[in-house]
Order: structure tokens, then sequence, then C-alpha cells
């Protein structure tokens, strides 16, 4: 398989801001995204966030925004205000408040003449057991409100690709046989992920645990 740097997400789940910097510096040349998740942000803050971006970093904030819907679209706005690439929020949180939060998004970006976010719907965590019909029932939600993509497993891509082409599939749960798979249950190396039908991958501990970065990044991409 041809390496697929554009598409590949790198999640930044560390307590290290050092460590976080050295990942960036080397694979940012490469044109990858990065994912800050609940680690890195409850850390380091907004601010941190705001300092890739306006480096031209793409920032993937992934937050899982699950509340009353009054609380999730205010935090949307403040999401887009901060020039992210992309955010998630839970599917599970309902029509009502995924509605409100794409049109809050919306109505911010346009009003700062910034890129609007990506707004990624969670579907069932890689870490739990689901079968397609359950992921698909949540998709379909995200489908309706118009959302831009859901997050799901390598292995559910191509199921919901079938029934909901117009969703991007963002894919976390990459790992190359043999390797640990630590708290993932539905895995499979990139190779198939993409096979499948996944628009982006999200690829934490196989390449932030190791020393070689880079090259750590290359052996996910040959999987």
């Amino acid at each position: 398989m041809s390496q697929k740097w554009d598409k590949l997400i790198v999640a930044l789940d560390l307590d290290d801001k050092a460590k976080i910097k050295e990942v960036v510096k080397v694979l940012s040349p490469k044109g990858v995204k990065f994912k800050i998740g609940s680690i890195a942000f409850t850390k380091f803050g907004p601010d941190f966030v705001k300092e890739f971006i306006e480096e031209g970093k793409d920032i993937f904030l992934d937050l899982k925004l699950y509340d009353i819907p009054n609380t999730m679209k205010k935090t949307a706005a403040i999401i887009a205000e901060m020039g992210c690439w992309a955010f998630t929020v839970h599917l599970q949180a309902g029509e009502q408040a995924l509605k409100g939060v794409k049109n809050e998004v919306i109505e911010t970006a346009n009003k700062l003449g910034k890129r609007r976010p990506l707004i990624l719907g969670v579907s069932v965590l890689t870490s739990s057991l689901a079968t397609q019909d359950e992921v698909n029932e949540l998709v379909s939600l995200a489908d309706s409100v118009g959302l831009d993509g859901v997050i799901a497993s390598p292995r559910d891509a191509k199921g919901i690709k079938a029934g909901f082409n117009k969703l991007k599939v963002i894919t976390p749960g990459i790992r190359n046989p043999g390797s640990d798979a630590g708290d993932q249950l539905r895995i499979t190396p990139a190779s198939i992920a993409f096979a499948n039908g996944a628009d982006y991958i999200v690829v934490g501990r196989p390449i932030i645990s190791q020393d070689r970065y880079l090259e750590a990044a290359e052996r996910i991409l040959k999987g």
C-alpha cells in the first residue's frame, strides 16, 4: 500500500509537553494531522491547542462532547473560534443537541470568517464490542443531521460506507499484526482500514510510545 501521510491523524495522548512538541516537530513535515484529546487538553488547556493552530497545524480536538444541547452548542462555538480542523461529539447526545451544534458552528465560523471545523460523531468506542447494526443505528443519526463524519472501528467502515457514503469515516483501533492491542478490541492494520473505506486513521500509542516516531508511523502506514 502506498503511504498515505495526509490520511494519518496522530493522537497526542500525552501529559508531557516537550514530548508532544517533539512528536509534532518530527511528523508535521509529512503533512499529518494531530489529535488532542482529554489528556493533553486537561493538562495544558486551550492555549496549547491554539499554539499549534497558529503554527498552521491541523488539530482534531477530541473531547467527545456529550451534554445538554445548550452546553454542547456553546462549547462547539468556542471550538469553532479556536480554528480547529475537526472535533467530536457523542452521537448518543441525540438529534436536538447535534443539530444545535451544527447550526452554532456554521454561524460562528461564518461570523468570524474562519474555516468551519468538521463535526465528527462518535459511534461506539473501539474498546467496546458492537455489531454493525448497533453502529449503523447511531451513524444513521449523524447522516440525517448532516454531520461531516463519524468515528468508528475500521471493521465497521465498510458497512458504514455502504449505507452512508456521504459521511467521512475516521478509524482508531489501528494495529499491525502481532502488535500489542492494548485496550482496543476491534482492530485492523491500516491497509485493511483503508480498503474498508476509511478516510482517515487515528494512531496514538503505536507511534508516540516509540523512540523513533517517523519510523513507527511508516510501519503503521505499511501495515
